[in-house]
């Protein structure tokens, strides 16, 4: 009887450790990189994510058909508006937004593909437990891939196809919960926003 109990107790906690869809932490600040099959893209950005207020910012080098480029820009869903930001040349373009928030998760819809450790099982802090999830993109457009931790639902990498690049790989890196200077998520005080915050620092790449 002890054993069934034992027995028991041990399915439980294997069934408790099924993978499920999981949502990423509403406010993070990382690095990650884009590359695509046809080789016309490929970019090192910094960001900062925060759910919690639908905002986005993005500051990218990169290269679009072997001609680099910078690009900086903050993305405010619930305004449906973007901000095109050059520190450099101190100018500003502010820009209706055409595109839904979209959370860094895990849809409840997406499919789990397996689980794996990123580096080696043999010893302590060697390795890292990771989820990969597939599913369709939006309108039927095509498949996605998204590899999570298992632990917090940090966001590694995600790759999906495109007419236009073939297949678009994202990998995610350096990712720290919370922002650190939650002022870059406003307009600088050089946008044509009345509003506009100026967060005192420019923002590195």
């Amino acid at each position: 009887m002890r054993l069934l109990v034992v027995l028991t107790c041990l399915v439980a906690g294997c069934l408790a450790q099924k993978p499920h869809p999981c949502a990423s932490p509403p406010l993070l600040t990382g690095a990650l990189t884009v590359s695509t099959q046809n080789e016309k893209l490929s970019t090192f950005t910094r960001y900062m994510y925060d759910a919690l207020g639908q905002r986005t910012r993005l500051m990218e080098l990169g290269t679009y058909e072997n001609k680099s480029f910078t690009y900086d820009v903050l993305l405010l869903f619930r305004e449906a508006t973007m901000y095109e930001i050059s520190y450099k040349n101190r100018t500003c373009k502010k820009k209706p937004l055409k595109i839904d928030f979209q959370p860094l998760a895990i849809p409840k819809t997406a499919s789990f593909l397996g689980q794996a450790i990123l580096g080696s099982s043999s010893g302590p802090g060697q390795g890292l437990l990771v989820n990969t999830w597939t599913g369709d993109l939006p309108n039927k457009a095509g498949k996605y891939m998204s590899t999570v931790t298992e632990f917090g639902c940090i966001p590694i990498s995600t790759s999906y196809q495109t007419d236009q690049f073939g297949w678009v790989v994202t990998s995610f890196f350096d990712n720290v919960i919370g922002i650190a200077d939650p002022g870059l998520l406003n307009p600088p005080d050089f946008c044509p926003d009345e509003q506009a915050v100026d967060s005192g620092m420019e923002p590195i790449l």
